[in-house]
């Protein structure tokens, strides 16, 4: 078995927002489960450590995901269909996440 940091539908590619990002190679429906973003740690900076794929999805104001807590990690889904080739966005919340405790 070969390691994938992303599911194969998924590529981190230049991005029109900033950097890199994560792009589509397949058509999404809402409510999509990607998998997990983040997983708590402590012993990381805002108490998690990044995957590869929250490594690389870009904020947005008008995002077509959303990061949510489930238990230790964090997961992200998609609110809405997103087109083949489209970026991957989400609301960036965890740098406030202290300030919410």
């Amino acid at each position: 078995m070969t390691y994938r940091p992303l599911p194969d539908y998924l590529a981190i590619a230049p991005s029109a927002i900033e950097g890199t990002g994560i792009i589509t190679l397949k058509a999404i429906k809402a409510n999509h489960e990607f998998g997990i973003t983040h997983v708590k740690d402590e012993r990381f900076e805002d108490g998690y450590i990044r995957t590869p794929l929250g490594g690389f999805f870009n904020h947005s104001e008008d995002p077509n995901c959303e990061a949510y807590i489930d238990g230790d990690f964090i997961k992200l889904k998609s609110i809405k269909k997103i087109k083949q080739g489209e970026e991957i966005t989400a609301k960036y919340w965890l740098y406030n996440l202290k300030d919410k405790k």
